[in-house]
């Protein structure tokens, strides 16, 4: 039993001069931090040049004066080059918004706003914009010149409602909020719609969020009866394809079950394709024809 514990303790003199180097890095590694702080002298400070310096920082700040961040050189570019004239806000460019003194960010909101078919109809309209402070519209204000008469025939009269499955794009932009984009984005959804079923349908059109619907909702309604149905039994897969309620699948589904199973007799047929579920035969089922 001794003789097993001895043979498994003992050690080769190789093993023995691993270990003893071993030790000694260790070693080493412990007491480098202590040497290094022996060798190495921190460098002194010396606070009086700093304090020096200071004092001729303040001597010059006194006899040149304080200068504001919004006073500095670079921070007046823009208004360094201001030019104040008449104008009309709606046919403004960036350019032009620059040249009376707004940042390169306030006037590319206002372009926004306005791509988005936002208009001015008069100096407050201006002054509601969040893009322009207080003192840019009382700057701003004495220069604004909106004509009357240029919107005034083209805005829907008070009270007046716009039906939107005949309307073409001059009737869309005389709703208040509806510029020429909104216009031809709604026109556009609408043919590949095949018509609008009730209002709602405005927030399905790119760009037009809760926010924006809630603004023109009241300004227009919706005649179901001009919608132009879809023959399911005779459309082909790519007239059928632009139909923005189904996908590709589903599409490719419609028609391949129209050639396996004859044409379709009523929605209740359509209810045995998968890739229909109840959601979308109650979207689709006011555009169908089964002629």
């Amino acid at each position: 039993m001794k003789a097993r514990i001895k043979n498994y303790l003992s050690i080769t003199k190789k093993e023995w001069n691993g270990m003893v180097i071993l030790v000694i890095l260790i070693a080493l590694v412990l007491a480098a931090p202590y040497v290094y702080q022996l060798i190495r002298k921190d460098n002194t400070i010396n606070f009086k040049d700093f304090d020096k310096a200071v004092a001729l920082l303040n001597k010059a700040g006194n006899k040149a004066g304080y200068v504001a961040d919004n006073d500095k050189p670079e921070a007046n570019t823009r208004n360094a080059g201001r030019v104040m004239f008449p104008f009309n806000p709606n046919k403004l460019t960036i350019t032009q918004w620059k040249q009376l003194g707004l940042s390169t960010e306030q006037a590319g909101i206002i372009k926004h706003y306005q791509d988005k078919g936002g208009r001015f109809y008069s100096k407050e309209d201006v002054k509601k914009m969040y893009a322009i402070t207080a003192a840019d519209y009382k700057r701003l204000e004495p220069y604004i010149n909106i004509p009357e008469s240029a919107y005034a025939n083209k805005k829907a009269k008070p009270g007046e409602i716009i039906e939107l499955n005949s309307a073409d794009s001059a009737k869309l932009t005389a709703l208040k909020g509806i510029g020429p984009s909104f216009a031809v984005q709604i026109i556009r959804y609408r043919g590949r719609l095949g018509g609008f079923h009730h209002k709602e349908q405005l927030k399905e059109v790119y760009g037009i969020d809760s926010l924006k619907y809630e603004e023109i909702k009241n300004q227009v309604s919706v005649n179901a009866g001009k919608i132009k149905k879809i023959n399911i039994n005779s459309i082909s897969f790519n007239q059928l394809r632009i139909f923005p309620y189904l996908s590709y699948k589903q599409v490719n589904a419609i028609i391949e079950y129209r050639k396996q199973h004859n044409n379709y007799a009523s929605i209740a047929d359509l209810k045995n394709i998968v890739l229909l579920d109840e959601g979308i035969l109650r979207k689709i089922e006011p555009y169908l024809s089964f002629k």
